[in-house]
């Protein structure tokens, strides 16, 4: 059974729980929430084409032992300047005090390839010792740009080796993320 736990503006106000939590995080519009929908087989979270449309901690409860987290999204939305560094630091904080984070899947444009502020994240977690692995989305999709920085977990300690492709539209590079939560 799956169930939208809630929307939370800050890290504080998250339930506690023990359920071991899978976080999405990624650039605005890169298709965190099409994703996670994609992955429980349900519409759970809300999509939109407007970037930065998610702008809380949303939480859901899958079959009482695991939360997936859609976290809001860095780079491209259209918000102000103290919205964007507020996020940061939730985001911040967040990594930094869930003990039951087992891993976050930071999503990347497969069309566009890693920004800066998804380096900038990476880097953050390897400092940190926060586990992540990335999931390149839309890979259905044309690749825009040919010049695309290329991702080793050798130069990244806190980084899982495998780094997953996927299609929300597809269904394609599904399973693999199902059989690391724990989704049947």
């Amino acid at each position: 059974m799956i169930k939208f736990v809630g929307s939370f503006e800050t890290v504080k106000s998250l339930p506690k729980t023990q359920f071991s939590e899978y976080a999405f995080v990624g650039r605005s519009n890169v298709g965190k929430s099409s994703l996670i929908n994609a992955i429980v087989d349900t519409p759970i979270a809300r999509t939109s084409n407007t970037p930065g449309r998610t702008q809380s901690l949303n939480l859901f409860n899958i079959d009482d032992r695991i939360m997936i987290v859609d976290l809001p999204g860095y780079g491209y939305a259209r918000v102000s300047r103290t919205d964007t560094i507020r996020w940061l630091e939730r985001l911040q904080e967040y990594l930094h005090t869930r003990r039951q984070l087992k891993r976050l899947f930071i999503l990347i444009d497969s069309r566009i390839g890693p920004r800066d502020s998804d380096l900038e994240l990476m880097n953050f977690c390897d400092i940190n010792g926060i586990c992540y692995q990335i999931v390149y989305t839309k890979k259905d999709k044309r690749i825009r740009e040919q010049n695309q920085t290329k991702l080793s977990h050798t130069e990244h300690g806190a980084m899982v080796p495998e780094i997953l492709e996927t299609s929300s539209e597809k269904k394609t590079g599904l399973e693999s993320l199902r059989k690391i939560i724990g989704i049947k």
